[in-house]
């Protein structure tokens, strides 16, 4: 419930707004036809004068007035309060995820934000605005027939109890393995075809489309068969409503007629009374289709307090004495996406300002996750990460820019593209950057020159233009760090080289963090680390372990072709 109560709470005012306009909605259907009704049977006993009907066809006009406008007011606010809500929820789950992108794939990302979030604005919506203005409703309504008669106020309590209780208790019951399971199904869905969206093109060349679409298709068969149970269940229970109401009406005209009889209200009162049990049961109804739902909003509820309680659990717990003075610093790091296997064991390093660092690596080793660390995408479950003595937070984007393997370039011109990294930047910026990593003169020589647009993903460019345009976007950030997670590869060896000496020659001067898997370029680093299970196997200038170090001579002689 901390998804719920919390924001209830904050905004109860409007809430107790909210629940004040739904009641008067029904509150005044209820009492245009209680007019109607009394009006129709002081017309049917024809009066003497007209003006014997004057005030109840005033009163039909009044409440038919006040019914439209408090039905609009009710959705205005009712709406504003929810629009407001999930924008709050939304940056909530943002900032939860975001310590955490490393556990949670797209898919499972797209249906947190497009599915969990949109179910507790069902919550709202569907649960607890109208069962908060049913109970009001109720306790009113109760308490007004207890005026005339206490044991038939009992007798319309109970039924009123089956509307609002006892039937949705039913459904909930009935329904809540088939929701939740079809939840699950949903989830699972968005993230299938988050996958398939992204290899989309891996799929088609391995011929393998059709097994994607069966595969597909039969988890969607899977959820229409739950959802068929649903709506025959759905059918079943509004037709058991439906003579419920019958019931409770033809109780209510007897009772009238026996109150009129017995001379306790008047006989034009009898219609009224009957009338006005429409629009109090009608407000009763949906009730129990929000109880159905209920096991699915729960699940997202239980996901949403797992995403809360991961980044609870990967909250940095540094001691305030933790200090350095090199641009990054692990001490005493420890780290693992599950707790069998961690990555980094009381871990320990650091990168002094101005270094060119090379981080090596089989697969597995911690590379990236040591890059994520350091721009604080994760952290640690045990010790501190310092980047220029502070540990990563929301500004971490002013300290260390990242030119990684497929930097993302969006559908729009070359100069919107590599001013995403500093929206206010002048034309002339944006050139000046481009021109350093040697690009200028070739976009010059397109049609729309810079505002050429680059396609989806830069498909408009070669490889190596399209890094280039991703490092002109890193120097335009102007951070004293850059860290470069294998920026070459899919690139041939020429333009690999090309791209790594404009590389060095732009970011004289800055941190620079190269995280790789081959050792070309590394007589430029200032130093080597080698890692291996999370461990730093090698650690020193290229030129020393050459020649101190057996197993890194043989890496790189592996690596050049050099041995026989």
């Amino acid at each position: 419930m901390n998804w719920l109560i919390p924001y209830m709470k904050e905004h109860k005012r409007l809430l107790a707004v909210v629940v004040f306009l739904g009641s008067l909605t029904i509150f005044a259907a209820s009492a245009l036809l209680f007019s109607s009704g009394y009006l129709i049977s002081k017309a049917a006993s024809r009066p003497e004068n007209l003006l014997m009907i004057y005030v109840p066809i005033v009163m039909v006009r009044t409440f038919g007035i006040m019914r439209s406008v408090s039905r609009y007011l009710d959705r205005l606010t009712s709406h504003s309060l929810i629009l407001t809500i999930v924008s709050r929820m939304r940056v909530r789950l943002y900032e939860a995820l975001r310590p955490q992108t490393a556990r949670f794939k797209t898919g499972d990302a797209l249906s947190l934000f497009a599915d969990d979030i949109e179910h507790l604005q069902d919550v709202y919506i569907k649960l607890i605005f109208p069962w908060l203005s049913a109970l009001l409703l109720y306790i009113v309504s109760i308490a007004a027939l207890g005026y005339f008669s206490v044991p038939f106020a009992l007798v319309m309590g109970l039924y009123f109890f089956v509307f609002t209780v006892l039937v949705p208790l039913v459904s909930l019951l009935v329904t809540k393995a088939k929701q939740t399971r079809q939840k699950e199904q949903r989830a699972a869905q968005y993230s299938q075809l988050a996958d398939a969206v992204m290899g989309l093109g891996d799929w088609i060349f391995s011929g393998r489309q059709r097994s994607f679409i069966d595969s597909y298709e039969r988890r969607e068969e899977e959820w229409t068969k739950i959802e068929a149970f649903k709506r025959s269940f759905t059918r079943g229970r509004d037709f058991a409503l439906q003579l419920l109401i019958g019931t409770a009406v033809v109780a209510m005209m007897i009772w009238a007629g026996g109150q009129s009889t017995s001379g306790q209200i008047a006989p034009v009162l009898i219609a009224a009374f009957t009338l006005v049990l429409f629009p109090i049961t009608e407000a009763f109804l949906p009730l129990s289709s929000a109880a159905e739902s209920w096991s699915g909003w729960s699940h997202s509820l239980n996901r949403l307090d797992a995403v809360e309680q991961g980044k609870s659990q990967q909250a940095k717990t540094a001691s305030p004495a933790a200090s350095s003075s090199a641009a990054i610093a692990l001490q005493d790091v420890s780290f693992s996406y599950n707790e069998q296997a961690p990555i980094f064991d009381h871990f320990h390093m650091a990168i002094e300002h101005g270094e060119k660092v090379a981080i090596l690596g089989p697969s597995g080793s911690g590379k990236s996750t040591l890059m994520q660390l350091a721009f604080g995408l994760i952290a640690p479950q045990n010790g501190v990460v310092l980047i220029n003595g502070y540990e990563p937070d929301d500004d971490i984007s002013r300290e260390i820019a990242v030119l990684n393997q497929q930097p993302y370039l969006f559908n729009t011109t070359v100069m919107n593209n590599v001013r995403l990294a500093k929206p206010n930047a002048s034309d002339q910026e944006v050139m000046e950057a481009v021109k350093k990593v040697h690009l200028h003169d070739y976009i010059q020589a397109l049609p729309n020159g810079y505002h050429t647009m680059m396609q989806e993903a830069g498909a408009r460019f070669s490889g190596g233009e399209r890094q280039r345009i991703a490092l002109a976007r890193v120097l335009l950030q102007q951070t004293p760090i850059v860290i470069l997670d294998e920026p070459t590869i899919g690139l041939d060896p020429i333009t690999e080289r090309q791209l790594m000496d404009t590389v060095f020659e732009v970011l004289h001067g800055n941190t620079i963090v190269w995280i790789t898997h081959h050792l070309a370029g590394m007589e430029k680093m200032d130093r080597i680390v080698f890692l291996e299970e999370g461990k730093i196997q090698m650690d020193g200038p290229p030129a020393e372990l050459f020649a101190a170090n057996t197993r890194y001579k043989r890496l790189y002689e592996l690596d050049y072709g050099l041995m026989s």
